[in-house]
């Protein structure tokens, strides 16, 4: 019952908040998306945060900018965080890019490559999300998938992989909710206000995969985790991302 009145707090106070934990999902089989990666943040003030990210080449992630910190310590090919996996690849971290127009608040362009110093090793456990070719108009109804490693509401975090699948809304419901927020040219509306589906707070910089294609990343939304969510669109900043990643190392 209580989860019932905080779905309805959660549209009588619209508040934003960071993205992040799976509510209404399931844990995911062990390794079948590959290319998630954990996140684990050190804010300049010290304080530990975390985030999700997913290998698009074997030398970069990609996340949202809100997840950058003094350090990033980068875990690939992991399932159970809380526990040393011989799949697991800890990777050091070259440089990080945010995008040179990200905005914190309203959160724009949310979007940051991390460099590696290493290629990682592809294995089964480790491979890269492919990137959508060119811009993508999601159609409203379609069923895409996030995945992270956070909690919901009754747990801070969840150690093994957790899973959910969202619904592609149309842009006039996201702009009702963030009506000074939401920008359907470079951001992606998803998450069915009717069902209690959603990510929520740890799950940031994940991937919303659309047909085995990275075309979002979790970016905002409620603080109470009620859908709809707001992803940055990826289709967007290809050609940032492409004179990124071909750029001369720094």
């Amino acid at each position: 019952m209580w989860l019932v009145l905080l779905h309805l707090l959660a549209f009588l106070l619209p508040s934003r908040a960071m993205a992040g934990e799976i509510i209404g999902g399931k844990d995911a089989k062990p390794h079948s998306r590959p290319y998630m990666a954990y996140l684990t943040i050190t804010r300049s003030n010290s304080e530990e945060t975390n985030c999700g990210g997913f290998l698009i080449r074997e030398d970069f992630v990609m996340t949202a900018a809100h997840c950058n910190g003094r350090t990033i310590n980068i875990t690939l090919g992991a399932h159970n965080i809380k526990k040393k996996e011989e799949t697991q690849q800890h990777m050091v971290l070259l440089r990080s890019i945010t995008h040179p127009e990200y905005k914190k608040n309203p959160p724009t362009n949310d979007i940051m490559l991390l460099q590696l110093e290493k290629k990682a090793k592809l294995t089964k456990a480790v491979k890269p999300l492919k990137l959508p070719r060119s811009f993508v108009k999601l159609k409203p109804g379609m069923v895409c998938s996030v995945a992270g490693w956070g909690g919901n509401l009754l747990a801070n975090m969840q150690p093994v992989l957790q899973e959910v699948k969202l619904k592609v809304m149309r842009d006039e419901v996201c702009e009702s909710c963030y009506p000074r927020n939401f920008k359907n040219k470079t951001q992606i509306c998803a998450g069915d206000p009717r069902q209690w589906k959603s990510s929520y707070q740890g799950d940031s910089g994940g991937p919303l995969v659309c047909g085995k294609v990275a075309e979002g990343i979790v970016s905002y939304g409620n603080k109470y985790g009620a859908p709809p969510r707001v992803f940055t669109r990826i289709s967007s900043y290809l050609s940032w991302i492409d004179r990124t990643m071909n750029s001369p190392r720094l």
